[in-house]
């Protein structure tokens, strides 16, 4: 049996703050997709950093995608989870071939910039319902994905 959700927000702010979640969940699982790819095709003479590197970054958002979608989940809205969905959804595009590594390099860079501009979207939402787990769960997104776009512009 199932009841009535009475977490104190009401079902139009859940739903509004869940689009912003689900751009946020396929922002993230494209490039989670985009940086498995590239670890998997990555050569050159800077393959075991970044192949290394793009590991790490892969593994933290497989975590990170599970746990968006599990707060659109809590807000009572189906989270997306299919390729069409999260191409329809997502700001990032995808890549055809095997791109060189320092075009790897920038176009996850491009991403991670991508995603913390869909982090900003989403946050408003959630801060204008006063939404904070919701908050909180997207501002640390933010802050992960600001750092890694510096760490990526520094080594280009």
């Amino acid at each position: 049996m199932t009841t009535t959700i009475d977490i104190g927000i009401d079902e139009k702010d859940r739903n509004n703050i869940a689009e912003g979640l689900k751009r946020l969940l396929a922002d993230s699982y494209t490039l989670y997709l985009q940086t498995h790819n590239f670890h998997w095709n990555v050569t050159g003479p800077q393959f075991r950093e970044l192949h290394l590197m793009f590991e790490e970054h892969y593994t933290e958002l497989a975590t990170a995608v599970d746990e968006i979608a599990e707060r659109i989940r809590t807000l009572d809205v189906p989270a997306p989870g299919t390729y069409k969905a999260f191409a329809e959804l997502s700001a990032i595009k995808e890549v055809d071939g095997v791109p060189q590594a320092k075009e790897m390099v920038e176009i996850l860079t491009r991403g991670h910039e991508q995603v913390v501009k869909t982090c900003r979207d989403a946050l408003a939402k959630a801060q204008d319902a006063g939404d904070e787990s919701s908050a909180a769960l997207i501002s640390d997104r933010m802050r992960i994905h600001e750092k890694t776009a510096w760490m990526l512009r520094a080594i280009q």
